[in-house]
């Protein structure tokens, strides 16, 4: 659960899906808890979100949960007790069997999910440096109203 990861994974998303979905699309909304690699805290997150933005050319805008209610969202009310549901009372012994048991998870009215195994080590207890928490404070476009959990990336010309 790492930031790098959170980002990465979203970056698949639009390259793989995303941008076939929705191929007018400019800008893209993020409805995020504040807890773990994609909290409103965490300066690295907001760092890869502006990498996602510059590779995408795509505006990324966020608003989080706040804390505890992450239950109003509707990805995690709607469809994260259907993975439940697949996993019950399963021993997860490989992960071809986690990636099996995931896409079997569908609810009543057709949602289905996509799974991605990423092969890669990611590095955790990484912290922002000053320097790049300037940075991000300086070029993130936060918003008048509750802008700790609101804010926008621009992409930056050239990237």
């Amino acid at each position: 659960d790492t930031s790098q990861f959170a980002c990465d994974s979203l970056r698949w998303y639009w390259n793989r899906i995303g941008k076939q979905c929705y191929p007018q699309a400019e800008a893209m909304l993020l409805l995020l808890d504040c807890g773990g690699s994609n909290a409103a805290s965490k300066y690295l997150f907001k760092h890869g979100l502006q990498s996602v933005a510059d590779n995408t050319g795509m505006t990324i805008q966020v608003a989080h949960y706040p804390s505890y209610c992450s239950k109003y969202n509707p990805i995690e009310r709607r469809f994260f007790p259907h993975l439940s549901r697949v996993c019950t009372g399963l021993l997860f012994d490989t992960l071809q069997t986690v990636v099996d048991l995931m896409r079997t998870a569908t609810t009543s009215t057709g949602l289905q999910t996509t799974v991605n195994v990423i092969r890669r080590i990611y590095e955790t207890g990484k912290t922002a440096t000053t320097a790049l928490k300037d940075h991000i404070r300086a070029t993130t476009r936060f918003a008048q109203f509750l802008p700790k959990w609101n804010y926008t990336f621009t992409p930056n010309a050239g990237q």
